[in-house]
């Protein structure tokens, strides 16, 4: 049976041709989901040009290499489509956006780019130099070959109906406006918007009559109310190996103590749950290979300091250890099964998420009732959004950057397709 998703002409694309159009596309937003857009269009045959509120384009996706650049991830397509989550997430889309764009294409393109890549033990994909700047150097030279017309310092602030679409910036002290046949839209989420991702498009589209989600914070840092002597003895050290809790759901990996609270993997997953809970709540197994009986047993004849002897024993982590001695009504342990009973499921409830603006990626965004197949906006014919501006949101490991590079890839083709490029 045909949905809107997998009944799309340019689901087809790949090993497919397209007969270059007399299309002017107009991209907003230079980072992944914009490039890769503008790479599509372009080889596609339309005129591009990609407007950018920088002095340069790609500012997130360098900030995104201080880690290494993760690209991608390796494991299965159809896993991997499930790590995208998000409210009115049609069953289908990410199934079919990565089916178009999957891993294994991102690590060819890069691999066109002259970029080797290698999966790490943990499945994450990442160039061979853990460097993005050499990658978006090439890439961007390639974009420029492909006659890709560049706009910085061009900061998008309206968009108007007529025979083509009207579109303003402001440029300096200076508005331009400029006509495109189609327009796609990339300009992120709301996070780190030193880059330029300060969600400052959302007001523009509501004033256009686009339903947009709040944008809120996802993979970010958790604040607790730290005692004192937790700060004192464990902020800045890492939880290792551990599971963690949240209104039924598991996140297995790391977590940091920090002043504010709780930063990494493990509690960016539960991101997500976290929010719709009324008390933000998490629970955390710091032993999760061993049960409690495994722990007693472990302790032996252990009759008093039962924390001091299985800081050892247990091999449990200082901070561990600092949590445990000052957690909440935290007197001590009366026996070795009371411990490992809390090593096992310590609760600490949080206060509440990080500003957006900390946040690696943000949830939120246009609506996906807003959308159709290709990620053109219904009310706006001809207007395609990609990237962190969809309502999605996924976990770190290379999901993110794959997201927008899929997103950007259909948004393309389907500009290219309303426009009249012919997919066979």
């Amino acid at each position: 049976m045909e949905t809107p998703w997998t009944g799309l002409n340019v689901v087809a694309w790949r090993g497919g041709l397209c007969f270059p159009v007399a299309i002017n596309i107009a991209i907003i937003g230079g980072g992944p989901a914009g490039l890769r857009a503008a790479e599509v269009a372009a080889a596609g045959g339309a005129s591009v040009t990609l407007f950018e509120a920088k002095p340069s384009v790609g500012r997130k996706f360098l900030v995104a290499g201080r880690g290494g650049l993760n690209l991608t991830h390796s494991e299965p397509r159809d896993r991997f489509a499930t790590r995208y989550t998000g409210p009115e997430l049609p069953p289908l889309a990410w199934p079919a956006l990565l089916a178009e764009f999957d891993a294994a294409a991102l690590r060819q393109w890069a691999a066109g780019l002259g970029v080797e890549t290698f999966a790490a033990t943990s499945g994450r994909v990442y160039p061979r130099e853990l460097k993005a700047a050499p990658l978006l150097r090439r890439w961007v030279q390639r974009l420029r070959a492909a006659g890709v017309k560049f706009a910085l310092r061009h900061r998008w602030t309206g968009l108007r109906a007529g025979a083509r679409w009207q579109l303003d910036f402001q440029s300096g002290d200076v508005v331009r406006s400029f006509e495109a046949d189609a327009v796609i839209l990339a300009l992120g989420g709301g996070s780190w918007p030193t880059t330029g991702s300060d969600g400052g498009w959302v007001s523009v589209l509501e004033k256009l009559g686009v339903a947009v989600s709040p944008l809120r914070p996802a993979n970010g840092g958790w604040e607790l109310a730290w005692p004192a002597a937790v700060r004192a003895q464990a902020e800045g050290q890492p939880l290792k190996n551990v599971t963690v809790r949240a209104a039924g759901v598991t996140a297995v990996g790391e977590l940091l103590v920090t002043g504010y609270g709780l930063e990494g993997g493990a509690i960016y997953q539960l991101g997500p749950v976290l929010r719709g809970m009324a008390e933000p709540e998490v629970v955390i197994d710091f032993k999760p290979a061993h049960t409690v009986a495994q722990l007693v047993r472990k302790l032996g004849h252990c009759e008093r300091n039962f924390l001091t002897a299985a800081r050892s024993r247990w091999r449990l982590s200082a901070a561990a250890v600092a949590i445990l001695e000052h957690r909440p009504g935290g007197v001590p342990f009366a026996s070795a099964e009371a411990l490992a009973t809390t090593v096992k499921g310590c609760a600490l409830r949080l206060v509440g998420p990080r500003p957006l603006a900390e946040a690696i990626s943000s949830a939120g965004g246009v609506r996906w009732s807003e959308l159709d197949a290709a990620l053109m906006v219904r009310r706006l014919p001809g207007v395609f959004v990609a990237g962190e501006m969809v309502d999605w949101e996924a976990p770190t490991g290379g999901y993110l950057m794959q997201g927008c590079f899929a997103t950007g890839t259909r948004a393309a083709r389907g500009a290219l397709e309303r426009g009249g490029a012919t997919v066979v």
